[in-house]
Parts: C-alpha cells; structure tokens; sequence
C-alpha cells in the first residue's frame, strides 16, 4: 500500500516560507543562531510549528541542528559550495539535454526569465532565477533526477545569496540565462547543454575561486 505524504499544517507552512524567504535573501545570515521562542514571538504562533518549520528546512540543506550549539542558518564555504554546484553540474545539463530532445514546452523558463530582468529586489530576482532552472529540468523525463535537482535547489540559492552579496554578478548571469534559452528552444540540446555546464561552473568559480594550485575536481 502506497504511504501518502502528512500535508505540513498551515502555520508550520508559513513559518517554513517566511523563514527560508529571510535565509534566501540574506536577511538571516549564515551561522546564525535561530531561536525558537525568538521566531514564535516574531510570527505570532506556538513554538510547535517553528519547531517543526526548522526541521523541514534542516532537512533541505538550509540549517543546521546541533544538540548543544541549537539551531543555526548553514554556513557557507568553498567546499560546500563546490558540493552543491559539483551535483547540479553532474545532473542538470543532462535534465536539459533530455528537456530540449523531448521538445518540451519552455513557456515556463521564458516566463521566468523575463519576471528575473524586471524583479524589483535580489529576493524576487533569485526566485525568478531558481524557477528558470527548474523550468529547464522539470520536463527531462525523468521524475526521479528531477527531484535530485529539486532537492539542491534551496542550498544552491543559499549559495547564491552570499555570492550576490559580495559581488552582484546577476547582470552577467542574465546574459548567459538569455543564451541557454536561446539554444534550447533552437532545438540545440548538446548547446544548451554545454552553455549551462560553462554557467554553473564558472558562477561557483567567480564567487569561489580556487586556491593556486589547487586541483580540478573531474
């Protein structure tokens, strides 16, 4: 008998939105503490939902549970930005190339590139930015590295938060988002693929870069 998911209860939800949207845009910085009772009191709700809210969002990458440091929003360093970026380099170009070869519909990336070169803030133009890589692997056929790549999602944005704080490098990365779409609704799936490789490489080395000598992962 197939298990259906326990729905996440109202006020959890909005805890879990509300405190994932503060991480994402820099509001809460990484190795901050986050305090139960603090973020009962700020939302207006029991500790129950906070607490179930933490957990959730431990569990995608974006905080970390210590027994005796509490709750903190997950650091960022070279290594585990390499980590999250090393995974959607192995993945993602492959979701596209499948993607482009099944023809699918790209309606949803174009949309979502358009709400990015018009976003009012970093917190709107990072959402935009994170639905157009979903809307290029969402279609590749395969549910399953789908929800791999669904899964990295929230740390690949943490990732890109800390980078735009220190170099906001969203302009270029616009440009190269423009060109990736291009080639995929050409019909170039070995280009669009190929193009999305060099643009998430070359983001994680920009924002990370390696110390001389230091060897290429292959």
């Amino acid at each position: 008998m197939t298990s259906v998911p326990t729905p996440i209860p109202s006020r959890t939800q909005f805890v879990l939105e509300a405190v994932k949207h503060r991480i994402l845009t820099g509001q809460l910085a990484p190795g901050q503490a986050l305090v139960e009772v603090e973020l009962a009191t700020h939302y207006g709700v029991s500790k129950t939902p906070v607490r179930e809210a933490l957990k959730t969002l431990a569990g995608t990458g974006l905080v970390v549970m210590n027994q005796y440091k509490g709750v903190t929003v997950r650091m960022v360093d070279a290594d585990m930005a390499r980590e999250v970026y090393d995974v959607r380099l192995l993945l993602e170009p492959e979701a596209l190339r499948r993607t482009v070869h099944s023809a699918a519909d790209l309606d949803a990336a174009r949309e979502a590139l358009e709400r990015a070169d018009t976003a009012a803030d970093t917190a709107e133009r990072s959402l935009a930015n994170r639905e157009f890589h979903r809307a290029l692997y969402l279609p590749c056929g395969n549910p399953l590295l789908a929800r791999m790549l669904d899964e990295v999602r929230d740390q690949a944005a943490l990732v890109s938060a800390v980078a735009w704080a220190a170099d906001p490098s969203w302009e270029r990365e616009a440009t190269e988002h423009r060109e990736i779409l291009r080639l995929a609704l050409t019909g170039d799936a070995d280009g669009a693929s190929r193009a999305l490789h060099a643009h998430i490489a070359s983001f994680v080395e920009r924002a990370f870069p390696r110390a001389h000598g230091e060897d290429l992962a292959v």
